[in-house]
């Protein structure tokens, strides 16, 4: 009986954990929309195909976990407000200079990955082998990016 109890524990700690991330891909996709529209400067042109590309990007992960979490009989969150409640990462604040809005997604990025690292713990513990390899390469991905927007700034 224990292990059923413990089984059905891990499960709701992962379902936690994807739903999480459902809601930190969706603020980073409208953040990545806001700072699209709204970048200006030497960089522009760069800048605004860089986050076109990205927010495409973030689109596709964010369906693939949401997915992954039905997959697995959860339930995604599907509304602004849950998103906002359940995100680890801000919204833009509507007033970011190109580098600090490519700071502020490398910074979104390493948030992200370091929960990818906890969420692939759970996935192995609840022996989800298709999320730890989700988890995994979404963290690469993230990880390229990252150096790529590092190398932006210089």
């Amino acid at each position: 009986m224990a292990k059923t109890t413990s089984t059905k524990l891990q499960n709701e700690t992962l379902q936690q954990a994807l739903n999480q991330q459902v809601a930190n891909f969706n603020v980073l996709y409208v953040k990545l929309h806001n700072f699209h529209w709204f970048v200006r400067g030497e960089q522009f042109v760069t800048l605004h195909a860089k986050f076109e590309e990205l927010y495409n990007d973030v689109t596709l992960i964010m369906d693939e976990v949401a997915e992954r979490l039905l997959t697995i009989k959860g339930s995604p969150s599907a509304t602004m407000k849950e998103y906002l409640e359940l995100a680890t990462i801000q919204e833009a604040g509507g007033k970011e200079d190109a580098r600090k809005m490519v700071q502020a997604i490398i910074e979104d990025f390493a948030t992200v990955a370091e929960e990818l690292d906890e969420g692939i713990t759970l996935a192995e513990d609840a022996k989800d082998h298709p999320t730890v390899d989700m988890f995994i390469k979404i963290k690469g991905d993230l990880e390229k990016h990252m150096w790529i927007l590092r190398s932006l700034l210089g």
